[in-house]
């Protein structure tokens, strides 16, 4: 079973969502050959720094650094979701991943010149530094409160609701499946 992941909210809560519940239990969309590869190549329009280009297919060492990171923020969020303290851990564990991959702005004096932001470490590394930051200026902004769980009783996807009337991660992922049993509820009975 391919399961494709769920794009387009804030990076953070994209990473969260790569472990959408199945009808055997959650499953980490990362798992499998080439599950960030994948994954980094639907995002990349959103990912600014080029070495995440190169990563490919990593084991589970390599992903450590990402995977902490996902751990961490799927906590907060959580936590902010439940009106709930952060716990310390998980800030902690975000910052850490901030400071082992910082930014380093240089001057590039090219035609025109231009100031350049990278990230010093190995890439693996850097992406967890880059997810690590999205998902702290997600709980520090205005959108942590909008974030919702979907409503399908099925699925386990975050979003961030800014129309108070968005009850589902995708209309046409949860919604139409929800209308369609509705109905299909309502013609049985009757």
């Amino acid at each position: 079973m391919d399961l494709v992941p769920f794009v387009g909210e804030p990076l953070a809560l994209d990473l969260v969502n790569t472990r959408p519940l199945t009808a055997s239990g959650r499953v980490d969309l990362f798992a499998a050959d080439g599950g960030l590869a994948h994954w980094l190549a639907l995002e990349g329009p959103r990912m600014s720094d080029v070495a995440f280009a190169s990563i490919g297919a990593a084991d589970a060492d390599d992903l450590a650094p990402v995977l902490a990171v996902r751990s961490h923020a799927a906590s907060a969020i959580a936590h902010v979701m439940d009106r709930q303290p952060v716990p310390a851990a998980d800030i902690e564990g975000l910052n850490a991943a901030m400071e082992a991959a910082p930014v380093v702005r240089r001057l590039d004096w090219t035609d025109p010149p231009r100031l350049v932001s990278e990230r010093t470490a190995e890439p693996m590394v850097q992406l967890a530094g880059f997810l690590a930051e999205d998902a702290a200026a997600l709980l520090a902004g205005g959108d942590a409160r909008l974030i919702r769980k979907c409503e399908a009783q099925d699925c386990v996807m975050l979003f961030v609701g800014s129309n108070a009337r968005r009850r589902w991660c995708s209309a046409a992922r949860c919604g139409n499946r929800v209308r369609v049993s509705r109905y299909y509820q309502r013609s049985k009975t009757s």
